[in-house]
């Protein structure tokens, strides 16, 4: 006789097994695949690549053709002209002042509307029992800041708002260049393949960091870093070469901004022309890897900029030890202590 619990379940189906279930999973992705395949293919047939500048119907040869084609140069799209009477800089590597909106400031400015927008509404839900875009708004900035706090302990808690939105922002304006209209649109263009934007960022963080050492250590002690005149106490050879030292760390400051822009400027911008030179001589799965791998590398990237942000500015307000000669007296006292107390110490006579 079967029982009452044998009656409710037999009704019910059982559960399915880990391995089913990723073989049902498994012919979706398969299906993607060749849906990609296949669209790649109808574009290739119905919307032929065509020189750049030119018109569509063209002769595009290839390979050469098909990779000018999908590639963008490092100056971008001028979208709004203020200066039109003024010509424009030429060339693929210029220093000028022209003022405009390019392809790039358009696309960081939407972007950056996009996420003030979600971040305002985002920031609205305070619910006692939080819904599930709460639970992953909540999920993202602790995650963010347990890192923060992991890399720089308590000191870095007054800046995680700083890392968490250095963080975020670099991301999206790095992964909307792997969206399909972010690239593909002359008006569209990831924000962070500009040089200009970079540096702009870098600039911004250099003033961040540089303003938070004057706040915390005063105008006299952050610059005692840089020129610790009170070295000649010690003799003039030890405040020669500590001016020396300090001197070369005044110029690693404003290095900082420069490598902090160029390096994420190089890899997304590096980025971006291996994927038009692969998307170019492939019809499909191999762009696709790239465009993980690359998914990943501008991950890195964000976070390496938001890091280096943070440690720079913990390095900022950090209290110069050789202020006032301190670390030249602090290792007089060590010795002298050394010495009474090793003097101090008396043999115990035999008895």
């Amino acid at each position: 006789m079967a029982t009452e619990q044998d009656a409710l379940t037999a009704g019910e189906p059982a559960e399915e097994a880990p391995a089913t279930r990723s073989r049902r999973r498994l012919p979706v992705v398969v299906l993607l695949l060749v849906a990609v395949v296949v669209f790649d293919v109808l574009a290739f047939l119905f919307v032929p690549p065509f020189p750049k500048g030119g018109q569509p119907g063209d002769v595009c040869t290839f390979p050469v053709c098909f990779i000018n084609g999908n590639l963008e140069f490092p100056p971008p799209h001028v979208v709004i002209d203020f200066a039109p009477n003024d010509p424009l800089p030429s060339g693929s590597v210029v220093i000028g002042f022209h003022p405009s909106i390019t392809s790039t400031l358009l696309t960081m400015f939407v972007l950056t509307i996009v996420l003030l927008v979600v971040a305002f509404f985002l920031g609205r839900l305070r619910a006692m029992a939080p819904g599930r875009w709460q639970n992953a708004a909540e999920w993202v900035y602790e995650s963010v800041a347990n890192f923060a706090d992991s890399l720089g302990g308590a000191a870095a808690r007054p800046y995680v708002p700083v890392f968490a939105a250095y963080f975020l922002f670099i991301l999206v304006m790095n992964w909307s260049g792997l969206l399909p209209p972010i690239g593909k649109v002359e008006e569209l263009r990831a924000p962070t393949s500009d040089i200009n934007v970079t540096i702009g960022l870098a600039v911004v963080a250099f003033l961040f960091f540089e303003l938070q050492g004057f706040r915390r250590n005063g105008v006299r002690g952050y610059l005692g870093k840089f020129f610790p005149v009170y070295e000649f106490r010690q003799g003039l050879g030890s405040g020669l070469l500590a001016m020396y030292v300090g001197l070369v760390e005044l110029l690693l400051e404003f290095v900082k901004p420069i490598t902090l822009s160029m390096r994420l400027f190089g890899n997304i911008y590096g980025g971006e022309v291996a994927l038009g030179v692969i998307t170019a001589l492939f019809v499909s799965l191999l762009p696709v890897g790239l465009l993980l791998l690359e998914g990943m590398l501008t991950f890195i990237q964000a976070i390496i900029f938001s890091v280096l942000t943070l440690m720079f500015t913990l390095i900022a307000i950090e209290h110069p030890r050789h202020e006032e000669g301190e670390l030249a007296h602090e290792g007089l006292e060590t010795l002298e202590e050394a010495i009474h107390d090793d003097r101090s110490v008396q043999p115990v006579p035999a008895q």
